[in-house]
């Protein structure tokens, strides 16, 4: 059977996101993982990345369904002639830096931060993820799909577990990479607090802290997939922090989300920090010079820390594409990070004689230690260090089952800058006062004259409308949050 990938995503409801796919686990069978795997192959392989005999590293997150994924995607690897590498279920940077070191394809099975009934696949060059010139070609793919090896509801008939055991060596590699830069001891006298869920990091994280000299407490360590996002924070996890924090005297409590590529940190009273936040932190820490970020990040970026500051469309692949447009201009130190916490590193960074090697993909470790060493090297709290930042303060939320055609006539009818937008948006925001500027970067972001900020985006990876707000205030930056959503739910049942 030959299948045409961009008619896949029609038929399937399997479609790209985020540097791969996303889709319901239903959705996502062995013949339509094996068909994906298949096209990321074949532009491989017309590219010259990869050839017949050579390795393709494969890791999974904790969702019930990675095993079956993983499985498929090795299958599809031995059909093309490679040899697939299990890395085990493992941090998707920690997926991407195996691939990056040996100069490798890899994809990490992962729905990131989305309910345990979707998943995903997530696809590395041997240089790091894919950029959209990359998902392109993959989506004009032809491939062709051995009908004997599927049944009809599209799985194997033959369930056979092609993988070998997990090589360890990924793994270690990842702990290696900060045990060996970060000083010895550097976060001793730290009692730290890891909110452990269903993170696929979670073991490896209190080993790196460990090693680092700070005391550990593991905490809310969950069997069952638990749908972390750090961009909207469940109501739960927000109470548990809270009481973590007074039971057990802790200096910050640490998590990830599911593929732990996201960070998420609270301060000693377990209030959780802005991802945008402790991104910028990171930044400061390492002594960027030029930081590349996602318009919806938080406008503290643009006060003097940097020597330039640069926007982008929300989404890693954007913030890679300037970052490998800034290092092509500068020799500066350039990283990014993303509104999530996510940060990306483009450039190698000195640290007391060290050296951390370039990681272009979200990782979360990494913001999770400077933010700590960056607390202790000022000898500040955590909550000291986040109230040194300029008093802007955001909230993001969403909109769930917000139909992508509902968000698209929302956006249509707020894009144009001009009269008649303008009163559109006084008419869904009455709450407001008058529009100073509207950025269409990504979505619609509408500056008011009093300085705060509202944006709306459809997500990339569900059917969901994502808000961010920016006020003075955080109260006032929560409170403004879930008025434009009540507004645009209105608006979208009366539409």
């Amino acid at each position: 059977m030959k299948i045409h990938i961009e008619q896949l995503m029609s038929d399937s409801g399997v479609k790209f996101g985020t540097s791969g796919t996303r889709g319901l686990v239903t959705d996502m069978t062995d013949r339509v993982c094996f068909a994906y795997t298949a096209a990321f192959l074949q532009h491989l392989i017309a590219d010259k990345q990869i050839q017949t005999g050579d390795e393709f590293g494969i890791g999974g997150d904790l969702r019930l369904s990675s095993p079956r994924i993983m499985n498929a995607v090795a299958r599809a690897c031995q059909h093309y002639g490679l040899q697939p590498v299990n890395l085990g279920f493992i941090p998707s940077p920690a997926v991407a830096l195996y691939g990056i070191l040996h100069k490798m394809p890899t994809i990490m099975v992962t729905g990131s931060h989305i309910p345990d009934d979707r998943n995903g696949m997530k696809f590395n060059l041997p240089i790091g993820e894919i950029l959209q010139a990359d998902e392109q070609a993959i989506k004009q793919q032809f491939v062709d799909i051995p009908d004997e090896l599927f049944n009809n509801e599209g799985e194997f008939i033959k369930q056979d577990d092609v993988f070998a055991k997990p090589s360890l060596l990924a793994e270690t590699l990842y702990i290696e990479r900060f045990s060996h830069f970060f000083p010895e001891n550097c976060l001793s006298g730290m009692t730290i607090g890891i909110y452990q869920h269903s993170a696929v990091g979670r073991d490896l994280l209190q080993q790196i802290l460990s090693v680092l000299g700070a005391n550990t407490i593991c905490l809310g360590r969950s069997d069952q997939f638990v749908s972390v996002d750090t961009e909207a924070i469940r109501p739960e996890d927000v109470k548990l922090a809270q009481q973590w924090a007074s039971e057990h005297k802790l200096d910050a409590i640490v998590s990830t989300d599911g593929d732990s590529d996201r960070p998420l940190i609270s301060d000693e009273k377990g209030r959780w920090l802005r991802g945008d936040i402790v991104g910028l932190l990171t930044a400061i820490y390492l002594a960027a010079d030029i930081v590349v970020t996602p318009v919806s990040s938080n406008s503290a970026v643009n006060a003097d820390f940097f020597e330039q500051v640069i926007r982008t469309r929300i989404g890693s692949p954007y913030v890679i594409s300037a970052m490998q447009t800034a290092v092509a201009e500068s020799k500066k130190c350039i990283v990014g990070y993303e509104a999530n916490g996510g940060f990306l590193q483009q450039s190698a960074i000195e640290l007391a004689g060290n050296t951390l090697s370039p990681l272009p993909t979200r990782d979360a470790v990494i913001v999770i230690l400077s933010v700590l060493l960056l607390a202790k090297q000022r000898q500040q709290s955590v909550s000291e260090l986040n109230s040194s930042m300029p008093a802007i303060y955001t909230s993001s939320d969403r909109l769930k089952n917000f139909a992508l055609e509902k968000s698209r006539l929302l956006l249509e009818t707020l894009l144009p800058d001009n009269e008649l937008s303008r009163e559109q948006v006084k008419q869904l925001f009455p709450f407001m006062g008058e529009v100073k500027a509207v950025d269409t970067t990504d979505g619609v972001r509408m500056s008011f004259a009093n300085d705060e900020i509202i944006h709306i985006r459809p997500s990339g990876n569900a059917p969901e409308l994502r808000c961010y707000i920016e006020a003075s205030h955080e109260k006032r930056a929560i409170a403004l949050n879930q008025q434009a959503l009540d507004a645009i739910q209105h608006w979208a049942g009366s539409a």
